[in-house]
């Protein structure tokens, strides 16, 4: 196997071939090479055995990882290697490339959103088409109680605030199935905080579906996600089937690095 040092950038007078070689170590542990012999180690980096030794015992004396006299592994030491990247980063580059992967998986528009008054602000998006004759950017606004991310963002707001947003809400049919009656709104959002996701079907505009769940921090929602489609390309059977364990999942994976943002 080649030596992956071939793979780095060229070096320049500043840069510490140690250094980089031991961090060829480190990643040279994936899902799918949990636990590694030096023998694998060496092979997987290109790396001589008496050098990987080397390394090894130093990410071993640092706690970066754990050996059990023949077999090595990354201990949960690593993620500090992580966490000051992590802690500087916004919600919306947090959400992006999560986004992007579950973009990607779906074939349809993702976004992130906001809860800000009565409405939904967005924060992060990946397009595939438009799918609505208003365009959506980033800072576009809708007016919550007509979309998914807002039913989601509503749902998760505490009982106080939630009784103030419904007593002075004056809805407006955006389409003939929007949902304007408080009584029923408020029975729909309490049905999302439990199931833990919602669809809305044509609610905002004719043609359009999305499928939203609750970003976390902890115990409190502080954004939503969803999954927008046209009923041209998706059934609610897909969007059930298909997108919510997908959506859900994305979810999970922005909440789990969140709590790693300061």
């Amino acid at each position: 196997m080649a030596d992956p040092m071939s793979e780095h950038p060229d070096p320049s007078s500043q840069f510490v071939q140690s250094l980089a070689r031991g961090l060829d170590v480190v990643k040279a542990f994936s899902a799918e090479r949990p636990e590694m012999t030096l023998s694998d180690i060496a092979r997987v980096t290109g790396l001589t055995r008496a050098t990987a030794r080397r390394f090894l015992l130093t990410l071993v004396e640092l706690g970066y990882v754990r050996s059990d006299g023949k077999l090595f592994a990354l201990t949960p030491r690593v993620l500090e290697l992580g966490f000051s990247y992590l802690s500087g980063l916004s919600l919306p580059e947090v959400a992006q490339p999560h986004l992007e992967r579950l973009s990607g998986e779906l074939g349809e528009s993702t976004s992130a959103s906001v809860l800000d008054g009565d409405d939904i602000v967005y924060v992060a998006r990946v397009p595939t088409r438009r799918i609505m004759t208003v365009g959506i950017t980033i800072g576009t606004r809708f007016p919550a109680y007509a979309t998914s991310m807002g039913r989601v963002l509503l749902a998760g707001l505490p009982a106080a605030e939630l009784d103030a947003y419904l007593a002075t809400l004056r809805a407006t049919g955006f389409t003939p199935s929007t949902l304007t009656d408080v009584g029923a709104l408020r029975a729909e959002l309490a049905a999302v905080r439990e199931r833990g996701w919602t669809i809305v079907d044509q609610e905002l505009e004719v043609g359009l579906r999305s499928v939203a769940a609750p970003v976390r921090r902890g115990a409190v929602v502080v954004a939503a996600i969803n999954v927008s489609t046209t009923t041209g390309t998706s059934s609610l059977e897909r969007l059930t089937d298909e997108f919510v364990p997908a959506l859900l999942q994305a979810a999970d994976r922005i909440s789990s690095d969140l709590t790693l943002v300061r």
